[in-house]
């Protein structure tokens, strides 16, 4: 196994990763088996339209949870985004680019909230974020009136539909998924900033011992906010990823996808205690989610047996991590 693990291409690759990809492996063949009959490309794809907002929320929870945080509001922070932008483009007529644009926006004014209650404040995360969760459910009720929202369907007359290309595009009766391409380029770009920059070096250190950042002299409070607004950005992004993808959007949801989102990013190999992180881990644990769904449902289960496995996942993987940072200390 040491022989294994020290190839320098499963060095570069990842063990930790391959062990991920191999058990989404397992999964697909298991899950065919169990239903029967081989996952086709009607399943992938139904798996993929989960994956893509799922896959932004990861991305944006992995950059707090680096710093030791945690950000329980990102899913209704999401709902809330879709809500307040599908309202303002199907009753109040705005173009859909400006629908679009105030979704992000709105997921990054939760996250300066978030940032700057944790961060100047210094309230502890959880509280805040669980703060901003019941603020985000309350907000998107009562600026729809506790009313569901439906974006646009492709064909729609009206040509507003146009957006959901971003996600699905149509040739010939099938289905490409443009999503996966958004989604893996915002993964690029968050792994060169979590990696490659200045952000990112002080996003991990604040993980690793934030005292001793703000003892050298680093303004520990400025990167602590900037990690919550891109979460809350992501989060944004992640709601024109879920109306892309779906078509209504109901208030007062999105609890769920809190637990999963930080489901993946633990899974993926980010640290719980802050300092450690991977975008690629973030993203593989989002796509053994997304089957994990998937394949419960074709086998005629109910959902609440992905909570289940899901919650018995967290463990194993929190308690993963804290074997490994003993035997390192």
């Amino acid at each position: 196994m040491e022989n294994f693990k020290n190839n320098p291409l499963v060095k570069k690759i990842g063990f930790n990763r391959l062990v991920l990809i191999g058990v989404m492996i397992l999964m697909y063949i298991v899950f065919s088996i169990g239903s029967g009959r081989i996952l086709g490309y009607a399943n992938i794809m139904s798996a993929m339209n989960y994956m893509y907002f799922l896959g932004f929320l990861t991305l944006g929870v992995t950059f707090v949870i680096a710093t030791g945080g945690i950000d329980f509001s990102i899913g209704p922070v999401m709902f809330c985004a879709a809500l307040i932008g599908g309202r303002l483009l199907v009753k109040d007529g705005v173009p859909v680019v400006v629908a679009l644009l105030v979704c992000i926006l709105v997921g990054a004014i939760f996250g300066v909230a978030n940032g700057f209650l944790v961060a100047y404040m210094e309230l502890p995360s959880f509280i805040s974020s669980m703060a901003l969760m019941m603020l985000a459910k309350g907000v998107g009720s009562v600026f729809t009136s506790t009313q569901s929202i439906s974006w646009p369907q492709a064909a729609d007359e009206s040509g507003n539909g146009w957006f959901r290309n971003l996600i699905r595009l149509k040739v010939g009766g099938t289905n490409i998924p443009t999503g996966l391409i958004w989604l893996l380029i915002v993964a690029v770009i968050c792994a060169i900033i979590l990696n490659n920059t200045k952000v990112g070096r002080y996003i991990l250190c604040l993980g690793s011992n934030k005292e001793a950042v703000r003892l050298s002299g680093v303004n520990v409070k400025k990167w602590e906010m900037i990690a919550y607004i891109i979460c809350g950005t992501l989060a944004g992004m992640a709601a024109i990823a879920y109306v892309g993808a779906y078509t209504t959007v109901s208030p007062g949801l999105g609890d769920n996808f809190n637990n999963e989102a930080i489901a993946s990013c633990v899974m993926g190999g980010t640290s719980m205690s802050g300092g450690i992180a991977s975008i690629g881990g973030s993203i593989i644990g989002v796509m053994i989610i997304s089957l994990l769904q998937e394949g419960i449902l074709a086998m005629g289960f109910q959902k609440d047996y992905q909570y289940v496995i899901t919650g018995i996942i967290v463990l194993l993987a929190v308690y993963a991590d804290v074997r490994s940072r003993r035997r390192k200390n």
